[in-house]
């Protein structure tokens, strides 16, 4: 291994829907993190792998930063705080079609009590004219202390070389923490319900808020398949039927969605079973929260 292989662990923070899990996907290569226009879609730390000749990155991917609401908010919050302690590079994601207010004050508040080195990426510069970039980049380089800015489009793939470039350019000489072929430390029970309830999120639009959670109950691999069981809970008899659908329709469709994504995370063909279950006002039980895995004393 050459004596310029460098590797650490790099945060990735930002304000909700500025497209950190796409941003993390495309620089992987794999899908990871699930993808929805909805703000606070990620609520783990979700651990994704690059692995090139000249080192590897273990990005962190966090929770939007946010006002929380409710004990599930407040614990994603908790989330992305502890991230940034122990990191060796912290990548900060900013819309750049997003207007700039209190949300990013808070999160430049929160960079400026870290010496870890700042990468700021500019997203969604394919969605301004190239006459206002240069502006916008002198704008925000006024705000913090960056250590490297890179203008890119996470969707379309734009400038993450130049990203890649500028994040091994900031690690400093490390091991190989995770064999090459691997993309995340995430279990797959973890991954298969993720990616239940991306598709939850996604068929169901502004019908279903945030309130949605998957446990994946079981896993059994058979002779030519498999098997796997969900359970899909929600806080309201009224949000149980919309999931339903009429005649099962809209679960039928969620679940179809989900095991095309899982069959090819897998390599296997999958025979899936999903329920809808109501555990009122979920989001504010400690005792459900840890239960589905959302405990921040364990960060």
């Amino acid at each position: 291994m050459s004596k310029e292989y460098r590797s650490g662990f790099a945060a990735i923070i930002g304000r909700p829907n500025a497209g950190k899990s796409t941003m993390m996907n495309n620089l992987v290569g794999q899908k990871i993190a699930i993808v929805s226009d909805k703000p606070q879609t990620t609520r783990n730390r979700i651990q994704g792998v690059l692995s090139e000749d000249r080192g590897q990155v273990v990005f962190l991917d966090t929770p939007g930063m946010h006002k929380p609401k409710n004990r599930l908010g407040e614990y994603m919050v908790q989330v992305t705080k502890n991230t940034l302690q122990g990191v060796d590079l912290i990548l900060y994601l900013a819309d750049v079609t997003a207007r700039f207010g209190p949300g990013e004050e808070y999160v430049l508040g929160l960079l400026q009590q870290v010496e870890t080195p700042v990468i700021l990426a500019l997203n969604k510069v394919d969605l301004v004219d190239k006459e206002s970039l240069l502006p916008l980049l002198a704008e925000w380089n006024q705000r913090g202390r960056f250590d490297g800015i890179v203008p890119i489009s996470a969707l379309e793939g734009s400038n993450l070389n130049r990203l890649k470039d500028e994040i091994f350019r900031h690690l400093p000489p490390g091991p190989q923490y995770y064999p090459e072929d691997a993309v995340t430390d995430h279990p797959e029970r973890f991954i298969i319900g993720e990616l239940i309830r991306e598709k939850v999120l996604q068929k169901t639009r502004d019908e279903i808020p945030h309130s949605i959670a998957v446990e994946v109950e079981d896993i059994k691999d058979q002779e030519s398949l498999v098997s796997i069981g969900a359970v899909i809970y929600v806080e309201r008899d009224s949000q149980r039927g919309i999931i339903i659908g009429k005649s099962g329709g809209m679960l039928k469709q969620i679940g179809s969605e989900a095991r095309r994504d899982i069959e090819q995370m897998l390599g296997s063909k999958v025979f899936l079973n999903l329920w809808v279950k109501v555990k009122k006002d979920w989001r504010n039980r400690e005792d459900i929260l840890r239960n589905l895995g959302y405990d921040s004393r364990e960060e």
